[in-house]
C-alpha cells in the first residue's frame, strides 16, 4: 500500500469515528453543557481538564479551547494533582476527565477528590462501566470506534472524536453566552486574530491628521500637500468636515496634461469616494479593500454613526498591522 492510501484509510477511520459521534450525541452532552454553564453563571468556578498521556495531551488543547472562547480553564497533570495540586482544584469546579478505557489509574486521586468535596466530575471515556465512568456524575461516551492503527494500538481515532468533543462543548458554551468579535479580541489581542478584530478607530489615522485642499485649490498646491502628508491621497473639502471627493496618485496619473498644475481639485477628484464605519473590524475593512484584487481600494475615507469625517484607513496600514 502507498503513503497515500495509508493516509486515506486512516482519515476514512477518524471520518467514521466522528460520525458515530455526532449520531450518538444525548441529554447528557447537554447536562455537561448545563453543568458548566451553571458554574460560569456563579462567576467563581474555572473548568478543569485532566488527563494521562495521550488523552493529557488533547486536554491541554481543550482548556486553551475553553479559555480562549469565555470558559475559564485549566488543566491539571493527574501525576501532579496526586502531589500537592490537586489544591489547584476547588469546590466551585468543574472536572472534565479524559480516559478512552476509564481506566488510567493515574486519575485516581483526582475521581476520589471530586468525590469527597461533591465536585461536578464529566468524564469523556467509551466504557460506562469503567472506574470513571461508573465514578461520574455525567459520561459523555465515545463510540468504540476502530482505531486508524492497523495495530488497534495508537490512539488516534479515539484521540480525534475526544478533541471534537471538546470542541462541540466550546462551541455549545460560546454560543450560550452570545460572543461578540470584541469579546474574542480580549483574548486574543496578539498575532493575526488579535489585529483582523481590531475597529477601524483603532488602525485609522485620525482626521486631525489628515491632508484637506479646497475644490478651488490648483494641482500644484494639491501635489505639495500630497507630498508633505505623505499618505497617497488628499481629501477635498469646504470646511474639513464634509467630504466633496478625493484625489489619489491614481487619479494624478489618469489626468496628467500640459495644463495639469493649473486645473482645480474639484476638476481632477474622484467624487464619492469609497467609506466605512469606524466601528467596523478591521478583517472586515481589508476584505472590502481587496475585494477587487486587480485594483484594490488604498484608503477608505471613515465615517461615524453621523456620517461625519473622523479618519482615513489606509490598506499600508492594515497590512503593516498584520491584517491580512
Amino acid at each position: 500500500m502507498t503513503d497515500i492510501n495509508i493516509a486515506q484509510l486512516t482519515l476514512d477511520a477518524e471520518i467514521d469515528g466522528l460520525t458515530q459521534l455526532k449520531n450518538g450525541l444525548d441529554n447528557q452532552f447537554v447536562e455537561a453543557v448545563e453543568t458548566i454553564q451553571a458554574m460560569k453563571d456563579k462567576g467563581q468556578g474555572r473548568l478543569i481538564i485532566t488527563g494521562m498521556g495521550k488523552s493529557g495531551h488533547i486536554g491541554l488543547k481543550m482548556a486553551a479551547s475553553f479559555a480562549s472562547t469565555g470558559t475559564p480553564s485549566y488543566f491539571v497533570h493527574p501525576g501532579e494533582a496526586s502531589h500537592g495540586d490537586l489544591g489547584m482544584i476547588t469546590t466551585h469546579d468543574v472536572v472534565i476527565a479524559i480516559s478512552n478505557s476509564g481506566g488510567a489509574p493515574e486519575l485516581g486521586d483526582i475521581i476520589a477528590y471530586t468525590r469527597r468535596f461533591s465536585i461536578p466530575l464529566i468524564a469523556i471515556t467509551s466504557k460506562a462501566e469503567s472506574n470513571l465512568g461508573s465514578n461520574a456524575d455525567i459520561n459523555l461516551l465515545l463510540p468504540q470506534a476502530k482505531e486508524a492503527c492497523p495495530n488497534g494500538l495508537a490512539p488516534t481515532t479515539s484521540t480525534t472524536m475526544t478533541l471534537a468533543m471538546g470542541d462541540c462543548l466550546a462551541m455549545a458554551l460560546l454560543n450560550r453566552q452570545g460572543l461578540s468579535a470584541d469579546d474574542f479580541k480580549i483574548w486574543h489581542p496578539g498575532g493575526k486574530i488579535g489585529s483582523k478584530l481590531m475597529p477601524v478607530s483603532a488602525l485609522m489615522d485620525k482626521r486631525d491628521d489628515l491632508p484637506f485642499v479646497y475644490p478651488t485649490d490648483t494641482m500644484d498646491k494639491v501635489i505639495i500637500t500630497l507630498t508633505e502628508k505623505n499618505m497617497g491621497c488628499v481629501i477635498v473639502s469646504d470646511d474639513q468636515q464634509s467630504v466633496l471627493g478625493l484625489i489619489t496618485d491614481g487619479d494624478l496619473k489618469r489626468h496628467m496634461g500640459d495644463d495639469f498644475l493649473s486645473r482645480e481639485a474639484q476638476i481632477v477628484m474622484t467624487q464619492n469616494p469609497k467609506t466605512i464605519q469606524e466601528t467596523v473590524l478591521a478583517g472586515a475593512a481589508i476584505d472590502r479593500m481587496l475585494q477587487h484584487y486587480k485594483s484594490p481600494i488604498s484608503s477608505l475615507l471613515v465615517l461615524n454613526d453621523h456620517g461625519e469625517l473622523t479618519g482615513l484607513l489606509r490598506l499600508q496600514t492594515l497590512l503593516a498591522a498584520g491584517v491580512a
